[in-house]
């Protein structure tokens, strides 16, 4: 079943399902029959008339004060109408009434006690304030928010403000019968200046007056000379514009002849700009034509001169790799050839180096006697015959034939006769 609710009443929904209650400030709800509970609030705004009577001031003087504040529960709060519904559920208007009225006179009386009758007879705003904060704290934690308070009354039973109101009126009464005193004094003061300021305003108007005959009679014969002098002026600016204009006519004939020269200069440039082109068209084309396929000619000529350069060198390179090649395979023969034959003289030693010497022996007889075969004659000097000449020479030879081989060995420490015999041995 649908509920409603007013924008100044608030429902509340309990029972299964709900938990916690739900609350809907102004506005509908679905309640199960039987097994769900609706309640309502009232939202409207409540106006309470705090009174304290006979309270005691700070300096002790009992006063009483009216006050009118005007509370309400907050709908919009979730939290403030919680704690209103807590508080205040089931109770009627009057009830919830009279708990804020009991709240706000008892802080309305303490604040009276904290304050003297002049603080609050005299400033009614601070004190209000005063009531209205401290009591919001308050009524804030019950759900309600304090609208507005102001203060309506003050007033005591032992003539305390009418006795303070007397002299108030006293000082009033004083200040009015001095400030009517001053009042007259300022007055004549003021007609005796006034009559003072009339005379020397009328002089002054009569001297203002003179001045300006004075000025008038200055001005306007300073007029007739400038109008005399702006006549004369006339005349000659007429003569002047006159002439101006004569020399204008003859400045745009002058224009007129220049306009002409340069259109004649102009079309003078045209004719050169055409002749130009047309020298361009019949000689400078052409040459340039000859001039690009003379350098596209010699840069293929040029190309052609690289080409046969590097083919040549690429051939000389592939040359010398190829000599290069023979130099080092032939020095890898010798080289092969050497290591052999450094084998062999490891292996048969003193009987290779034999073969060797045996080997080398005509090379060295040939330098021997390369002296001898280099003589183009002999001349043989002898005491006693031809025979004995001859028979000396042999024995030279002999003899050094002979001393060969020992030679040899004192150079190398081998007897040629016993290797010979050890290698021919060998074989």
């Amino acid at each position: 079943m649908f509920y409603t609710c007013g924008p100044n009443e608030a429902m509340v929904v309990s029972g299964c399902g709900r938990s916690p209650p739900l609350m809907i400030a102004g506005g509908r709800v679905f309640v199960l029959p039987c097994i769900q509970q609706i309640q309502r609030i009232t939202l409207n705004t409540l106006t309470l008339n705090v009174k304290s009577d006979k309270v005691y001031t700070r300096h002790g003087v009992p006063i009483s004060v009216t006050g009118i504040a005007q509370v309400k529960i907050q709908g919009q709060n979730k939290e403030m109408l919680a704690a209103a519904c807590q508080m205040f559920m089931g109770k009627s208007e009057a009830e919830i009434a009279q708990i804020a009225l009991e709240t706000l006179e008892g802080h309305q009386r303490a604040i009276i006690a904290h304050l003297t009758v002049e603080e609050i007879y005299q400033d009614r705003k601070k004190f209000s304030e005063q009531v209205f904060k401290v009591a919001s704290s308050d009524l804030v934690n019950m759900g309600i928010g304090v609208v507005s308070y102001t203060l309506k009354d003050v007033h005591d039973d032992q003539d305390y403000l009418h006795s303070l109101g007397k002299a108030r009126t006293a000082q009033v009464q004083k200040d009015a019968r001095i400030g009517e005193a001053q009042y007259k004094r300022d007055a004549v003061i003021k007609e005796a200046h006034a009559m003072q300021e009339k005379v020397s305003a009328q002089y002054k108007n009569e001297i203002e007056m003179a001045k300006a005959q004075r000025d008038y009679e200055l001005k306007k014969a300073a007029y007739d000379i400038e109008v005399n002098a702006k006549k004369a002026e006339s005349e000659m600016a007429y003569q002047l514009q006159v002439a101006k204009t004569k020399q204008r006519i003859e400045e745009e004939k002058m224009q007129i002849q220049v306009v002409e020269r340069t259109q004649q200069i102009t079309l003078q440039d045209q004719e050169i700009i055409r002749k130009e082109k047309e020298l361009e068209a019949k000689v400078k084309k052409p040459a340039e034509a000859e001039k690009y396929r003379l350098e596209k000619l010699a840069e293929a000529q040029r190309l052609q001169l690289i080409m046969e350069a590097e083919a040549e060198a690429e051939s000389i390179k592939m040359k010398g790799e190829a000599e290069a090649f023979a130099v080092e395979a032939k020095g890898r023969a010798e080289a092969e050839q050497m290591s052999k034959k450094a084998e062999a003289f490891k292996q048969y030693k003193e009987g290779a180096m034999v073969d060797m010497l045996l080997e080398k022996l005509p090379l060295m007889a040939e330098e021997i006697s390369k002296p001898l075969s280099a003589t183009q004659k002999i001349t043989m000097v002898s005491s006693g015959g031809a025979d004995v000449g001859a028979s000396k020479l042999a024995g030279e030879v002999l003899d050094i034939m002979t001393k060969l081989p020992n030679a040899v060995e004192k150079l190398t420490g081998i007897n040629i006769s016993q290797a010979a015999g050890k290698t021919t041995r060998g074989h």
